[in-house]
C-alpha cells in the first residue's frame, strides 16, 4: 500500500569528502633571508601546522574599528587591508598548467570579483608571481630575474604538482625539484594539474597570509614563510 506520509528525497543520502583537496599547511622557515639566498631550506622545514588548526587560534585584528573617526594602528596595516583586495598578479606559465591558470581569469571562473586583478604582462606592475609547470634550468635564471624585477612588497605562488617539486619529470637532469630551490614561496596549489577553483583558494589564502602580516618583506620581523599548499 502506498503511504500517505510524504517522502523525505534527502532520506538515504550521505554526504562523502572530497579526498582531492588537499589541507593547506603552514611551514615556518627561517632559514631563508634576502641576503643569502642560498641559506634556504627547500621546502623541508622541520616543522609543519596545519591552516585548520591555525585558523582555530585566538588571531585577532590590531585595528580597533569604533565609533571613532581615528583607526589607532599602524599605516602598514590599513594598506595590508587594501592590499588583500588588490592582488596584481604576473602570468607566468611555463607548461600544461598555465591552461588552467588562465581559465580562473575566465568569465566562468571570474577571479577578479575576489579581489585577484587580470595578469599583468610586465613585473613592475605586479605583486603577485604565480608560476604554473615545468621550471627547467635554463628557464631558471630568467625567472629569478622577473623576480627580482618585481617591486616590493611581492609574493610567489607554485601551481601544479612540477612548480612545487618537480612532478613527472623531477629526476631529470633539466628540471628545477621545485622553484622554492631558487626563490622563496608562499603558497602551493599542488595538483596535475589544479583545478581553477584551487588556484582561486590559493590566493585566497594568501590574502589571509597579507592581512596576518606574514610573509618574506624586508621590513618583516618574524622572517621569512613558506605556507599553504591547496
Amino acid at each position: 500500500m502506498a503511504s500517505d506520509q510524504p517522502s523525505n528525497p534527502q532520506d538515504g543520502l550521505t554526504t562523502t569528502r572530497d579526498d582531492s583537496l588537499v589541507e593547506p599547511i603552514i611551514v615556518a622557515n627561517s632559514t631563508w633571508t634576502p641576503a643569502d639566498p642560498t641559506a634556504y631550506n627547500g621546502g623541508q622545514p622541520p616543522q609543519i601546522t596545519h591552516l585548520r588548526e591555525l585558523e582555530l587560534g585566538d588571531k585577532s585584528d590590531n585595528a580597533r574599528w569604533g565609533a571613532l573617526d581615528i583607526i589607532p594602528t599602524k599605516a602598514d596595516y590599513v594598506l595590508d587591508l587594501i592590499r588583500i583586495n588588490s592582488l596584481w598578479p604576473l602570468l607566468s606559465g611555463l607548461a600544461c598548467c598555465a591552461m588552467e591558470m588562465m581559465s580562473a581569469a575566465t568569465s566562468r571562473n571570474d577571479m577578479d570579483r575576489f579581489g585577484m586583478f587580470p595578469f599583468r604582462a610586465s613585473p613592475r606592475q605586479a605583486d603577485v608571481l604565480i608560476v604554473a609547470g615545468t621550471l627547467t634550468t635554463k628557464m631558471a635564471g630568467p625567472l629569478v630575474r622577473l623576480w627580482e624585477q618585481m617591486p616590493e612588497p611581492k609574493w610567489c605562488v607554485a601551481m601544479g604538482d612540477c612548480t612545487c617539486s618537480g612532478g613527472r619529470y623531477k629526476r631529470s637532469y633539466a628540471t628545477v625539484e621545485g622553484i622554492d630551490r631558487v626563490m622563496p614561496v608562499d603558497v602551493y596549489v599542488p595538483g596535475c594539474p589544479p583545478r581553477p577553483e584551487g588556484l582561486i583558494y590559493g590566493m585566497m589564502k594568501l590574502q589571509q597570509l597579507i592581512k596576518e602580516r606574514r610573509g618574506h618583506w624586508p621590513e618583516r620581523h618574524i622572517g621569512p614563510t613558506v605556507p599553504i599548499g591547496v
